[in-house]
């Protein structure tokens, strides 16, 4: 049955603080749940600091004292809900087994997104994107084996494959290489809004938290390992950032942000496995319709249109995390040697790229190289989680 959130009425504002008996939720069980709702739990908290940080910057932007009360008792409401989402994770879990979920986020729904993006220019950003996540996953789960002296098998449950996709080495390009064009926010499809903000959302969340996590590690190897692939994720955070279109109002802004939210609640209730927690996306969900309702007002007054004339007439299909892997064993067979050229994308170095290259790696051999030869070297060889049989390896031409 369609779902309208803008015709749902949610619960009132004044009735959504909760106290701290209420936000005092029970974490998942790390053996026993499904991976997938780990997965969700990373997503909503990315999608709920996405909301806060955004709020903060229309806070800074808005002269009314008025508004920005306004938006402050909305914005405590949102920073309770990433604490409900974000206190889901279990504290048993170490930081790299937080990492390798964060990982497994990055690759099966960028894919699912990618699969589903009606715009062949966005959906190439997200192709782009994920041969690069899928490597990270890879690199790390090699640490984790060394380190830990456990496997990523037991974290990701056989749903993703583990191996090697765009060489980490690989990623550091030009800056000005990572901005891509935007969409047109008169002729976007709305689902493409609602991919935009998702991905940027995931990957900036996972920048933060490898820039905050990454040198509470003592082992050297650890700490260079994060440091490296944070940088990357600033590149992505670039990447998928400059796909929105800068020319929306702060008010059209909020309002898609307002309704994505609803959206990936609605998805999340929608397939959630787990009880306790699918009752938390629906509580969320019916405080986000509010949310929206009062967004939908503020676009009203402040940009003169109506709601209906920049967003969907009903949410779409599910966001949906599940396997990805003959999707990705098709991009690694095909755009393994992909780097970007200003807006594009081309398979052969260029002098931008190398000089990149040459300036990041001093002469020396990178932290995610390293821990592969690390690896092999402890535990006899690297790790690899390959469901469906050995994958070809694909020549690649930018090292040359």
């Amino acid at each position: 049955m369609a779902f309208n959130p803008l015709r749902e009425r949610g619960i009132p504002l004044d009735k959504q603080v909760r106290d701290w008996r209420e936000l005092n939720v029970m974490p998942i069980d790390p053996d026993h749940s499904d991976p997938y709702t780990r997965c969700r739990i990373i997503t909503m908290n990315g999608i709920e600091v996405e909301a806060i940080f955004f709020g903060h910057q229309l806070a800074r932007h808005c002269p009314s004292v008025e508004l920005k009360q306004q938006l402050a008792r909305v914005r405590y409401i949102e920073a309770q809900q990433q604490k409900a989402v974000n206190w889901l994770l279990p504290g048993l879990a170490s930081v790299l087994e937080t990492t390798i979920a964060y990982e497994q986020v990055a690759v099966d729904l960028t894919a699912w997104v990618a699969r589903m993006e009606p715009d062949p220019y966005l959906r190439q950003a997200y192709e782009f994107g994920v041969l690069e996540d899928f490597d990270h996953l890879y690199r790390y789960a090699n640490l984790y084996e060394m380190i830990e002296h456990r496997k990523a098998e037991k974290i990701v449950d056989a749903l993703t494959e583990v191996m090697p996709g765009r060489p980490t080495y690989l990623h550091h390009r030009d800056p000005m290489d990572n901005v891509r064009e935007p969409y047109d926010r008169n002729s976007a499809a709305p689902i493409s809004k609602l991919h935009a903000l998702t991905i940027m959302s995931a990957e900036q969340q996972t920048m933060n938290f490898y820039m905050n996590v990454g040198p509470t590690y003592m082992e050297p190897i650890a700490r260079q390992l994060y440091q490296e692939i944070g940088m990357v994720e600033e590149e992505h955070v670039t990447h998928y950032e400059s796909l929105v279109d800068p020319g929306e109002s702060w008010w059209e802004m909020l309002l898609n942000h307002e309704y994505n939210e609803c959206y990936l609640y609605h998805s999340f209730m929608e397939t959630e496995s787990d009880p306790k927690v699918k009752s938390i996306w629906e509580l969320h969900l019916n405080m986000e319709l509010e949310h929206l309702r009062l967004a939908a007002e503020l676009f009203k007054k402040h940009d003169g249109r109506d709601p209906e004339q920049v967003l969907a007439p009903e949410l779409p299909a599910p966001v949906t995390f599940e396997p990805n892997k003959g999707f990705l064993r098709d991009l690694l067979a095909t755009q393994i040697d992909y780097t970007t050229l200003g807006t594009g994308y081309v398979q052969d170095a260029h002098e931008r790229f190398q000089r990149m290259q040459e300036a990041v790696m001093g002469g020396e051999r990178p932290p995610s190289e390293q821990v592969i030869e690390d690896n092999q070297h402890k535990s006899g060889e690297e790790y690899r989680l390959e469901t469906d049989g050995p994958h070809p390896v694909p020549s690649l031409r930018l090292h040359r």
